[in-house]
């Protein structure tokens, strides 16, 4: 399957990790980007300590605290998970022992407390241990007062988006966003459908951002290079047209084969159909979305 080839292998899979090297981008006074294997990550830093969104994978923990280390000598204070992938939340347990403060939505704790399946994948997740767990956890969101920053974390897709437990952290005075999966940039999303997931509730979450933004927001993704809102809506618009053509085709009494067949993707795989989604697994997600609803 090509969703399970594309995603386990560059996401999920045992992977040398020893190769990966963490790079720090600026994204905004006191607020930055680390990229290495897994989710983006972001960080705040200042005289407060260490705001961090996202911690990728636990053998990269030291590695991420290296490049920490090059922007500030403080300690990280709090990790927020974006929601409860293990490519977001893989660092937790490391980062919780070493004295960091823990939070997420409640859905992620939920998640990660029992064992998961992946049907697409035919993956079992395990139960993270309990060190890993979020030792906070909100609803609805949360303000931080930071590093003479605020910092609002808030809860996206009632219904679910990317999973029912996706958390989009807004840096207010730096006009930046971390969105975690809720964006895939330059490549078509992964719905994680067994988590909650749905196309409506992303493009909701995607257009909740997009009403806060103006030309001068950056853009944290989950995966891909650091955006803009241009960029953000140019995704929110394929998105959109896809959704529309996969909802046409079933409302036509069309079966899955069928909708793949009439390419609704065609316009969009040269520049987006070339990271861990295939044209016909994003379809094969959105017709699954909808067809449950």
């Amino acid at each position: 399957m090509a969703l399970l080839s594309s995603f386990v292998s560059g996401v999920l899979a045992q992977r040398d990790l020893d190769a990966v090297q963490i790079e720090v981008l600026d994204v905004a006074e006191g607020v930055y980007m680390l990229t290495g294997a897994g989710g983006n990550i972001g960080v705040s830093v200042g005289d407060d300590g260490v705001f961090l969104v996202d911690d990728q994978f636990a053998p990269l923990t030291e590695k991420i605290l290296a490049a920490i280390a090059t922007l500030t000598e403080h300690p990280v204070k709090f990790v927020v998970n974006t929601h409860f992938h293990g490519d977001h939340v893989g660092g937790n347990e490391n980062l919780g022992k070493a004295g960091a403060i823990i939070i997420a939505h409640e859905n992620v704790r939920t998640r990660m407390s029992v064992e998961q399946f992946r049907s697409s994948m035919e993956m079992v997740i395990p139960a993270a241990p309990p060190g890993a767990l979020p030792v906070i956890t909100f609803t609805e969101g949360l303000n931080f007062h930071w590093n003479g920053e605020q910092i609002r974390v808030f809860h996206v897709g009632d219904g679910g988006a990317h999973t029912d437990g996706d958390a989009i952290i807004q840096f207010v005075g730096a006009n930046a966003f971390h969105m975690g999966d809720i964006y895939f940039n330059g490549m078509y999303p992964f719905i994680d459908l067994d988590g909650g997931g749905d196309v409506h509730g992303l493009i909701s979450a995607v257009n909740q951002v997009l009403a806060l933004s103006n030309e001068d927001t950056k853009v944290i993704p989950g995966h891909g290079p650091l955006s803009n809102k241009a960029e953000l809506e140019a995704y929110r618009d394929l998105l959109q047209d896809i959704t529309h053509a996969v909802q046409a085709g079933i409302d036509s009494g069309l079966d899955l084969a069928a909708i793949i067949a009439q390419e609704p993707t065609a316009a969009y795989d040269a520049a987006w159909g070339g990271g861990f989604i295939s044209n016909e697994a994003i379809i094969g997600a959105i017709y699954g979305s909808l067809s449950r609803r």
